[in-house]
């Protein structure tokens, strides 16, 4: 699917891979909708961004992301893409993993995709196509101590969207999974730790990927309508 005229909705869209790739998109000349809980920041980028609208929405609660998806039609009359974007990291070991947090993480990387899949596809049936891009992360595809909590929700999501792809295809609405690497964006400074701290004397943290490359991963996904796309070729070597 070419983004040219089309509405696409990112979710993250404050910071981070997903400021940069709704700028990606912008350019291209997508009609972007700019989700995130920051709204003075999604203001900012409006102002950037020709033709793009900003909606304040909190992903862990059901009434905000189906008024997100409303206000889009309303506003556009349409949507056409939906990239799941929104998330946070967590760091804890299994035995250090807090209920609370991991049940607001669940809501947040998993559940609050779920529920904009569904509040989209209805609207892309009706248009005869549509495109759902959800990122999901590297470490979906390892076994990493300290990370079971995160990567488990992020294997969760790329279930649920390889098997909708095969749900919806017939539709002419394509899902895909893109599996970022490590990324220069501030993902870790805001990620959340229980007991998960770099040992003194451990190497320094390898270098991450420019969002500027993930965004333009997503934008090939997008065009292609693969169902995976990985930040690195070894990463899909499984």
């Amino acid at each position: 699917m070419k983004v040219k005229d089309k509405v696409v909705i990112v979710t993250g869209a404050s910071m981070g891979i997903g400021e940069v790739t709704a700028k990606l998109l912008s350019k291209q000349g997508a009609k972007v909708v700019l989700a995130a809980r920051s709204l003075d920041k999604l203001k900012n980028l409006e102002k950037e961004l020709n033709g793009s609208y900003a909606i304040k929405v909190d992903m862990t609660d059901e009434k905000e992301i189906k008024n997100m998806v409303k206000k889009t039609v309303e506003h556009f009359g349409r949507v056409d893409i939906l990239i799941n974007n929104a998330g946070q990291g967590y760091d804890a070991f299994t035995t250090d993993i807090k209920i609370d947090k991991f049940k607001y993480l669940f809501d947040l990387n998993l559940l609050g995709p779920v529920i904009a899949m569904q509040e989209v596809i209805p609207y892309m049936k009706k248009q005869g196509e549509g495109s759902i891009i959800n990122v999901a992360s590297g470490t979906a595809l390892m076994f990493i101590p300290g990370m079971g909590a995160y990567s488990s929700l992020k294997r969760s999501l790329v279930g649920v969207s390889l098997t909708a792809r095969e749900e919806l295809e017939k539709y002419n609405i394509t899902v895909s999974v893109i599996y970022p690497y490590i990324t220069s964006t501030n993902f870790e400074k805001n990620t959340i730790k229980n007991g998960v701290m770099q040992d003194e004397g451990d190497s320094p943290p390898m270098p991450g990927d420019p969002p500027e490359y993930i965004a333009q991963k997503i934008l090939d996904l997008i065009n292609s309508k693969e169902a995976e796309s990985f930040a690195h070729d070894w990463m899909g070597k499984r």
